[in-house]
């Protein structure tokens, strides 16, 4: 305890802390955006407990990271080399590389996971005639119960987790620091679930707007794994303008809805 207070009565390390939450927090959204996602496919009877279960578990996977932080770290060591190097970029490095880590292999199992999920559910809402595929498809959907999507979650989760872990470790050597700051973050995720998902749920065109979000962060993870890091920054600014312009594109409907109804009640009036 004498410690922690030592550590606290650091103006540094409030200053970390208050950066890595920031930062756990902007990373949770893609992780909240797919569970958002993949819960509403589910009956409305299970999808909060779906939100909670999987919220739950990016918790603890975190955590169990968090516990294995020398083992953590031993992931971004390369496990084989293809021996092959993209050009040079504006600072000297490779623009792609092939020397592959686990945390690497991770990324990019992760990353073709959301493209092949995104892709199906852009398909689906894309094609009006249900073919007989379809059809097979969709009873085989319908068989997916709470544990199968439960699975596809924990499978995300293990993605998220490793590459949020690994953000804090970058910032900070204290580990209280991680842990709160980690805590904190999963417990907003966990307070913005269920407005999120019913968000979602109500707007049609905001669900083909998060699977756009999907394939984009799904490129992103495989690009990682390939040595080509793109600025964070500029992904999540693009996911926050395009929502601006989807929800001015939700009041501009609503408005017009209600001018619709407004000049059918006096129409209505005048008959």
């Amino acid at each position: 305890m004498t410690d922690l207070m030592t550590l606290f009565s650091d103006p540094a390390v409030w200053a970390a802390l208050l950066t890595l939450v920031v930062m756990e927090v902007v990373l949770g959204i893609d992780n909240l955006i797919f569970i958002s996602i993949l819960s509403n496919k589910l009956p409305e009877h299970q999808r909060q407990k779906a939100r909670r279960v999987g919220i739950g578990l990016a918790l603890v996977m975190r955590l169990a990271l968090l516990s294995m932080i020398s083992w953590l770290v031993g992931l971004t060591a390369p496990v084989f080399d293809l021996g092959i190097v993209g050009p040079a970029g504006a600072h000297g490095e490779p623009a792609f590389e092939t020397q592959f880590s686990w945390r690497d292999l991770i990324l990019i199992a992760g990353g073709l996971f959301l493209l092949w999920k995104a892709t199906k559910e852009i398909h689906h809402a894309m094609d009006p005639v249900p073919s007989e595929h379809d059809l097979l498809d969709k009873e085989a959907t319908a068989a997916l119960n709470f544990g199968g999507a439960i699975v596809q979650i924990l499978l995300l989760d293990m993605v998220f987790s490793v590459d949020s872990i690994l953000t804090a470790v970058g910032m900070t050597d204290h580990l209280p620091v991680m842990v709160i700051a980690v805590v904190v973050a999963v417990l907003v995720m966990l307070l913005a679930a269920d407005p999120l998902a019913n968000f979602i749920n109500r707007n049609p065109t905001v669900v083909m707007l998060a699977l756009g979000f999907l394939l984009m962060i799904g490129a992103v993870l495989i690009a990682d794994g390939f040595g080509m890091h793109v600025p964070k920054g500029y992904i999540y600014a693009a996911m926050a303008f395009s929502a601006l312009v989807e929800t001015l594109n939700i009041l501009s409907r609503r408005a017009a809805t209600k001018k619709r109804a407004a000049v059918d009640r006096v129409i209505e009036s005048e008959d």
